[in-house]
């Protein structure tokens, strides 16, 4: 149950980062590090918050994972202007 698992996780990442949003936000990558528009689906920091989250003990957050979270939370904007 990777869901409740995580549910955990994420109650003792609140415990000890003070929230959520603080752990995350950890993780923005620099304006260098991003790939131009649409061209990948991993990134190294998407890499670095999946390596931290599953030695926190979470499931099903792969590197591909991750990014596409942090495209949804607006951590990563590589969609083409166009």
């Amino acid at each position: 149950m990777a869901v409740v698992n995580n549910a955990r996780g994420a109650q003792e990442l609140v415990k000890h980062e003070g929230s959520l949003a603080s752990y995350v936000w950890r993780f923005e990558p620099k304006a260098f590090e991003l790939s131009p528009p649409q061209t990948w689906s991993v990134s190294a920091a998407s890499v670095a918050m999946s390596k931290d989250l599953k030695r926190r003990g979470w499931s099903f957050v792969g590197p591909t994972t991750v990014y596409a979270f942090m495209q949804a939370m607006g951590l990563i904007n590589d969609h083409a202007e166009s």
